[in-house]
């Protein structure tokens, strides 16, 4: 085809050409009726009609595709409208500031995007992966008006997760630079390059379709959508699949570019086929072209599972050759892709490990955070090691890396004393300029490793109201569980409690539809005795009840802890409460889990033969969930009102253990006796009379206690009174009656509090306050007390918990 020829065409493709009579379209004019038209006005429409019909006739002689393909040709669907009443103008390049691409009318057309006949007919030859990958409706055809995806950051907080990338020069061989794009064409040059597709169609090499597809994806990024919805491109990408197996490796790699560069989106079919073919040649590939195809595909936003598994494969046995910019790029590469085999984890920590001195700052975030994403434990050493070397470059490490760091150290529970003290200084200088998901992340860094500290707490407290709008509700949830978590209550942080209560309510429809969000933020706010009422009747819900409870994430836990909590810190609760069987059902599950773990434990069995010995026997001491949604078990203890021990588990039980009547702790009664008819008759000297009916199954007198918890009536001192001589009770009734006592005694150990720190988590803070409320007295076998005592003679703990269980006694 001549090349003079095809610009003199494509020359007079440019020109103006309307179906519709020209209303007054030159500047500075207004409307003119048909009968006003000027003799210039006709003389210009008869030239236009004429440059119309040469126009087709040309098109005619050089658009008409032999075969199937058939281009429609509509000049109306791209003439520029011109201002209508509304003073708003059609959708166009000019409104958004974009030049015009100067293309022929197929591209700039938007009515028919793909106006091809039959589209099977378009292959030369049969091919089954053409029908495959263009047969299907998903992902066949772009919707080019979609809205962009929100941004996972907030607008004024700019964060570059591939900035390690310019660390280093080496990076550019085997990396793509979203930053950089290369030189723009004249705008011919794409309209040149898509007609001689349209001219060339079945006679294209791989290198055809290599170069063409190369050359389009220079065009500027205002314009890639025009390319992308024009026919002749479409045409380009199913020759490039018939084509794509005699590609060269540096053909497809191109292809791979040029398809990156024109944004095309990650769900196209054909992107699938482009898969398949880098995961057959993986093993053809040298590390830097497996480094960069899988760069590619990520720069896509496509997984590309199936090639990540042989990139997994491949790289293997090219650990040794990785200098420190290769294996910074592999690491982020395995986080984007969410998995790390096990096999190369290993030889993965040693190659880490000898590299860490080498690492520059933004090249250690970058580690830390793709093993967070890709859920890899290193060794307590490696990691350690990765957060020395963050720590040597801690002036030179960006937020988003020093927040990677913190996610590391979340993953694997290390508690790097040095990084975590540097944090005192550091977050209150930078937390002005954080956003808010820096600021989460750091806040449940903390929480994760129970580490507290107020000058870390107070910083992120000041700045939160201020980015509280751009929160999400994960973010809020996360928030508030972790400054719970952390026991930082309504005085430190009165603001941040308040705005993030009122992003809960702004995504109340989101968090109905994620439930595990919703109940995180809840526990939070009850650890800081926060209680939103709105917020409560929606967890508490039948609706967000039963989403909950069919989630995969276990949140009927979650659910128990709220509902207990309502019951006891809220005795005017008259909202949603959760059923009796599912609330029974969790604090079996939690008792269970409870009998096999942390009743074995070594402190909590030698407190319990201790108390025995200390009391006079395995009746005296109950070993059992006394607030079931609290999560933890308890030894209840129970004195008269003179401090003398009383039984709190019959005989029989305490033979066994105690374990049968443990077992239906909730809601059956987990204290008192039952009250039988043969039992009142021997505690009153009574005659029964005979029974006229079968004798009644024993009866366990109830009392809702704060609506939660149905418990048997206490045999105490008074009861027994009461029971036996109702005169001499009666004539005593003026005077006060001391009840007994109940004792919770609770084995402690250091994950109960703030690291180093006499400071309760979240948790157990609430646990201590709820068994206030439910009219128990605490006893608390500190772990820096009770545990070096386990290493003692019996007699040296016997006196220590004999001045924690009679001295002090209320009176």
């Amino acid at each position: 085809m001549s090349a003079r020829l095809l610009s003199r065409g494509l020359a007079r493709l440019r020109l103006p050409a309307s179906p519709v009579r020209p209303v007054a379209l030159s500047r500075g004019r207004g409307l003119q009726s048909e009968h006003g038209e000027t003799q210039e006005q006709q003389q210009q429409e008869q030239e236009q009609q004429q440059q119309e019909e040469e126009q087709q006739q040309w098109e005619a002689e050089w658009l008409r595709p032999a075969g199937d393909y058939t281009l429609a040709y509509n000049p109306s669907a791209y003439f520029r409208p011109a201002v209508g009443r509304s003073g708003r103008r059609g959708q166009s390049e000019a409104e958004d500031g974009v030049p015009p691409l100067g293309l022929p009318p197929a591209l700039r057309q938007q009515s028919n995007i793909y106006s091809i006949c039959s589209s099977r007919c378009l292959s030369i030859s049969n091919n089954t992966l053409l029908d495959l990958a263009f047969g299907r409706d998903g992902g066949a055809q772009e919707r080019t008006a979609a809205p962009p995806p929100p941004q996972s950051c907030p607008p004024e907080v700019q964060v570059d997760p591939r900035a390690f990338q310019r660390c280093r020069p080496e990076y550019r061989a085997f990396t793509h630079d979203l930053c950089s794009r290369p030189a723009a064409p004249p705008p011919e040059r794409a309209a040149l390059v898509l007609q001689e597709v349209a001219v060339l169609r079945g006679s294209m090499t791989p290198a055809d379709v290599a170069s063409f597809l190369h050359a389009l994806g220079s065009v500027p990024p205002p314009q890639a959508p025009l390319v992308r919805s024009d026919s002749r491109f479409s045409m380009l990408l199913r020759y490039g699949v018939e084509a794509l197996h005699g590609f060269t490796h540096a053909q497809l790699l191109q292809v791979l570019r040029a398809l990156v560069l024109l944004d095309l989106p990650p769900s196209h079919s054909v992107l699938e086929l482009y898969e398949a073919e880098c995961a057959r040649r993986a093993p053809e590939l040298d590390l830097h072209e497996l480094l960069l195809a899988a760069d590619l595909w990520r720069c896509l936003g496509r997984t590309a599972t199936r090639f990540l598994e042989r990139l997994h494969e491949c790289v293997a046995g090219h650990l040794g050759q990785m200098g420190a910019a290769e294996l910074v790029e592999l690491v982020y590469l395995l986080g984007e892709g969410r998995r790390c085999p096990a096999p190369l984890l290993g030889p993965l920590e040693v190659a880490l490990v000898g590299r860490v001195g080498e690492l520059q700052a933004e090249e250690v975030g970058a580690v830390c955070l793709g093993l967070f994403k890709a859920q890899s434990a290193l060794s307590a050493g490696a990691v350690r090691s990765l957060v020395d070397r963050g720590l040597a470059l801690l002036p030179e490490v960006s937020d988003f890396a020093l927040v990677n760091v913190m996610k590391l150290l979340r993953f694997s529970h290390l508690d790097h004393l040095a990084w975590l003290g540097a944090m005192a200084t550091e977050i209150p200088q930078r937390a002005p300029h954080m956003g808010a998901q820096g600021l989460m992340h750091v806040a449940l860094g903390c929480s994760a490793l129970h580490y507290r500290d107020d000058r870390v707490l107070s910083a992120i407290a000041r700045r939160v109201p201020e980015v509280a709008a751009q929160c999400r509700s994960k973010d809020a949830a996360k928030l508030l569980w972790a400054f719970g978590t952390l026991g930082a209550g309504p005085r430190q942080a009165a603001a941040l409690y308040g705005s993030l209560t009122e992003v809960l309510r702004r995504h109340r429809a989101e968090l109905l539809r994620y439930p595990q969000h919703l109940l995180t933020a809840l526990l939070g706010l009850a650890f800081a005795r926060q209680f939103p009422h709105d917020l409560l009747s929606a967890a508490l819900g039948p609706d967000l009840v039963r989403r909950a409870t069919a989630s995969p994430l276990e949140l009927r836990k979650d659910l128990l802890t709220l509902d207990g909590t309502v019951a006891l810190e809220l005795p005017g609760w008259t909202g949603p409460r959760l059923g009796r069987a599912l609330s029974r059902e969790v604090a079996r599950q939690l008792w269970d889990f409870a009998r096999e773990d942390v009743c074995r434990k070594p402190e909590v069995l030698e407190a319990e033969a201790a108390l025995r010995s200390l009391l006079g026997g395995a009746e005296f001491v109950r070993k059992h969930m006394i607030l079931p949604h609290t999560r933890s078990i308890d030894l209840e203890v129970r004195l008269d009102p003179h401090g003398r021990p009383l039984p709190v588990v019959s005989a029989e039980a305490a033979d066994t253990e105690g374990q049968r009547s443990m077992d239906s702790a909730w809601g059956e009664g987990h204290c008192g006796v039952p009250l039988t008819d043969e039992l009142l008759a021997q505690l009153t000297s009574t005659r029964r009379p005979p029974p006229q009916t079968p004798p009644p199954r024993n009866v366990m007198v109830e009392a809702e206690r704060e609506g939660v918890f149905s418990v048997g009536v206490d045999l105490t001192d008074g009861l027994l009174g009461c029971l036996t001589n109702p005169r001499h009770q009666g004539a005593q009734s003026g005077a006060p009656q001391r009840t007994a006592t109940r004792i919770a005694v609770q084995v402690s150990n250091r994950n109960h509090y703030c690291y180093r720190t006499h400071i309760l988590l979240g948790l157990h803070a609430l646990k201590r306050r709820q068994l206030v409320l439910a009219g128990y007295r605490v006893v608390e076998l500190a772990h820096w007390e009770w545990f070096p005592l386990l290493r003692r003679p019996r007699a040296e703990q016997l006196a220590y918990l004999r001045d924690k269980i009679f001295h002090n006694q209320p009176e």
